[in-house]
């Protein structure tokens, strides 16, 4: 496929391939329908035929080449495979298409300071599991380090003191980046403000900005309820202090934090199966 597509990467060459394939052409034809002089169009027509893509035969005095269709066909399937896995509806492909949308609706309207100030997101997640259950993966980092970040990202960092006042820390990276020498995707300060285990955590967090500066605040509010099949979450954010440049950030919020509570509910959704199915085995006993 390398030899191919190195083949096909030059104009001449690919003009030499368009030629074939209306019929076969001796070198000499090929050399005045392309403009070229006969020896290049020789060397050209040999690297065609070492990538498999043409074949020749002598007739006479003449070299005459045609073209192999099969090489063009399984590079054609191989093209729309890749355009297939591209375009999945629940790729990452389609966030980033999505995160594109929202960010150009952002950046149009964060003319001045305080732009965003006021706007508010919200967050409902039908969650297994009972609120205590749900409270430890909000708060304990172990557990919060597993689900605290959008798809594709790897939370690197985490700090969380759960008790009015104390610090959260959270940086996250590239889930490949492996040895962290990628720049950092992103990094969030902020201070816990209510704790009341199991049913109510509040805290504020703010972004920054590549000089060090708070991209804005926000102001999170998360309630928790239990329910019939386990529990409700309800988030509320709150946008205050929104600089000009935090366009980037505000601009992920709805998709990120949504893609992080969908992994919570996954995680939470596969310990409640794991825990009935071994209750199950046990009562079978």
């Amino acid at each position: 496929m390398d030899a191919l597509l190195t083949a096909l990467a030059d104009p001449v060459r690919w003009r030499l391939v368009g030629l074939l394939a209306e019929r076969p052409r001796s070198v000499g034809v090929l050399a005045q329908l392309a403009g070229a002089r006969q020896p290049q169009t020789t060397k050209h027509l040999q690297t065609l035929e070492r990538a498999g893509v043409v074949t020749s035969r002598r007739t006479g005095q003449r070299r005459i080449y045609a073209l192999r269709p099969a090489p063009l066909r399984d590079l054609a399937a191989t093209l729309s495979r890749l355009a297939d896995t591209a375009t999945q509806a629940d790729g990452l492909r389609a966030t980033y298409d999505h995160y594109g949308e929202s960010l150009h609706a952002e950046r149009a309207v964060a003319g001045e300071p305080g732009w965003a100030d006021g706007r508010s997101f919200t967050f409902h997640r039908p969650l297994a599991g009972s609120p205590e259950l749900v409270w430890r993966h909000l708060t304990d980092p172990a557990l919060l380090s597993r689900w605290w970040a959008p798809d594709g990202l790897r939370v690197s960092e985490l700090l969380f003191e759960v008790r009015p006042g104390g610090r959260i820390v959270l940086e996250y990276r590239d889930a490949e980046d492996a040895d962290d020498s990628d720049v950092v995707a992103g990094r969030a300060e902020g201070t816990v403000e209510d704790v009341r285990p199991a049913e109510r955590l509040v805290y504020r967090t703010s972004p920054v900005l590549p000089d060090g500066s708070p991209a804005f605040t926000a102001h999170v509010d998360l309630g928790l309820c239990p329910s019939d099949t386990g529990t409700d979450l309800d988030a509320h954010w709150r946008i205050t202090g929104s600089a000009v440049d935090s366009a980037d950030f505000i601009a992920g919020i709805e998709i990120g934090f949504g893609q992080s509570l969908d992994k919570l509910a996954g995680i939470l959704a596969a310990a409640h199966d794991t825990d009935t199915h071994t209750t199950n085995a046990r009562s079978a006993k």
